[in-house]
């Protein structure tokens, strides 16, 4: 299995736009307007295909100076800054949690991706059981259904531009994969 890591440091630059209603009584902006209106727009952007999703500003490189861009006050500052990202990689092994069992497989949730599917295809040993409660059990008794953690490997990754998300297709099928075992639950600890 290929293990990279899925968690980046990267400078960025973004213009960020403030009207002049952000001037203290100095005439000047401050720095933490600046940093909540980046803050602001980087949310909305959510992720870059060739980034990943955005976690955090790790750091303020520099703000560049204002260029005032309109008649109606609004002022421009490009801002460098680094910044924590995810990005899912094929071969990577992670962790999601299960939100939706159907016959055909389950959908996970790994962090800020929302869908990483599971193929019952790619759940060789595991049986799928209908009722109120689907679940899928193994042939050592181990059990998939809603709300459990499971250990999957990344078969693919796909960027869907509209939504700005991340998509996976998972697996279980290799050593050491599938539900984890969480502290509470009912095996004994020896």
């Amino acid at each position: 299995m290929l293990i990279q890591d899925m968690f980046f440091e990267v400078e960025l630059q973004r213009n960020v736009k403030l009207h002049a209603r952000n001037l203290n009584k100095n005439g000047l902006v401050s720095q933490t307007s600046i940093l909540a209106c980046l803050l602001k727009d980087l949310f909305k952007e959510k992720a870059s295909e060739d980034h990943g999703y955005f976690l955090a500003v790790t750091s303020l490189r520099s703000i560049g100076k204002c260029d005032v861009i309109d008649e109606s006050g609004n002022m421009v500052f490009t801002v460098v800054f680094t910044c924590r990202t995810f990005k899912p990689f094929k071969g990577e092994v992670l962790q999601g949690v299960v939100r939706y069992i159907s016959q055909h497989g389950v959908f996970l949730r790994c962090g800020p991706v929302r869908n990483a599917f599971l193929s019952a295809w790619k759940m060789s040993n595991y049986q799928y059981i209908p009722g109120a409660k689907p679940v899928f059990i193994s042939d050592e008794l181990s059990k998939i259904e809603k709300d459990v953690v499971v250990c999957f490997l990344v078969l693919a990754v796909r960027w869907i531009n509209a939504s700005r998300d991340f998509e996976m297709l998972a697996s279980v099928d290799a050593d050491s994969l599938g539900p984890v075992s969480l502290p509470g639950s009912d095996e004994l600890d020896l």
